[in-house]
């Protein structure tokens, strides 16, 4: 049942997404997780204790946000399983909450309209909601690298992700891993105040995202090979494996070298964030240096093969499942 339950959410957020109508009115899930992280953050992260104070109260603090999150998970789950067929309809539901499949694919093509419509200024501001560089720093091409990148790595954390640790753990494991990944985005970067309260969060995330990493990869070579044929379904497989530790993510290289060999294009490379510049090589360096708002369109296709194979694989599981 959990895996049909998943299929099911994985087919409402394809179709639905986040309906802006609904969470203007209510407050979205992660938005609460968020509004506990930084409560915990203002009572815990205190200025006057040491390095080793500070880490372990970022244990202690990640730990009882993930033990609460996924405590209410189960229940949930357990009051929904008492409902039968309509039980497990409201749990799809929550299922594709938790997922990003829509409005990740919604905001990349935002990027691509912005540059069609505005030019330069109109790509800029649609790109400045999805990632965290500076982006009066980028001209028109790292517009559009920065808008791929951003929907190759969210492929991992924000549809992989949920739906592997759903389909492992069920509700509890999808609102562990989304507390989790909402902690490491606000307090796990390494700055001042966030160095040491933060590194548990930051490794803990590492970790969780190390299996979806991976399998979006093999989704995104496979959703390359479907629609862009079968060169780019096999570059993007091997680019991924010789590149990804180019990143300075040990998680991100996976999914945005396999992205940036389906589309023959270089990613990565330096870039300008608010905490400062980073510098790192390009990943398929031997791909072409200027990327346009045609290879946005391109890297979204592959996105949407990539999910729709993504929905294959677990309506197959759950078949198989049933059968045997």
């Amino acid at each position: 049942m959990r895996l049909l339950i998943l299929a099911a959410g994985l087919a409402i957020d394809r179709v639905v997404g986040d309906p802006d109508w609904l969470w203007r009115r209510l407050p979205h899930p992660v938005v609460l997780f968020g509004t506990a992280i930084a409560a915990c953050e203002r009572r815990m992260n205190q200025s006057h204790l040491s390095d080793e104070q500070l880490r372990r109260c970022g244990v202690v603090a990640i730990s009882g946000l993930l033990l609460l999150s996924a405590a209410i998970g189960l229940l949930i789950h357990v009051a929904l399983s008492s409902l039968g067929l309509a039980g497990a309809a409201i749990e799809a539901l929550i299922v594709a909450i938790f997922l990003a499949q829509k409005s990740l694919s919604d905001h990349v093509l935002r990027v691509a309209a912005g540059l069609q419509e505005g030019g330069l200024a109109g790509g800029r501001r649609a790109v400045s909601m999805i990632v965290g560089r500076d982006p009066e720093s980028l001209d028109e091409a790292g517009v559009c690298r920065a808008a791929i990148e951003s929907l190759a790595e969210n492929f991992s954390d924000g549809v992989v992700a949920p739906l592997f640790w759903y389909a492992i753990c069920g509700l509890p494991g999808l609102l562990a891993y989304k507390m989790l990944n909402t902690a490491d985005s606000m307090i796990g970067h390494k700055t001042e105040r966030y160095l040491h309260f933060g590194r548990a969060s930051a490794r803990l995330d590492d970790l969780a995202n190390l299996p979806a990493a991976r399998l979006s990869m093999l989704l995104i070579s496979g959703g390359a090979y479907w629609r862009l044929g079968q060169r780019s379904g096999r570059d993007a497989l091997s680019v991924a494996l010789r590149d990804q530790g180019l990143h300075r993510s040990p998680n991100s290289g996976w999914p945005e070298a396999a992205m940036a060999g389906a589309l023959h294009l270089q990613l990565a490379g330096p870039r300008l964030y608010a905490g400062g510049r980073v510098e790192e090589p390009m990943m398929n360096a031997a791909g072409r240096p200027v990327a346009t708002a045609d290879d946005i369109l391109r890297g979204v296709r592959v996105y949407h093969a990539a999910c729709t194979l993504a929905l294959a694989v677990v309506v197959s599981a759950a078949v198989f499942q049933n059968l045997f």
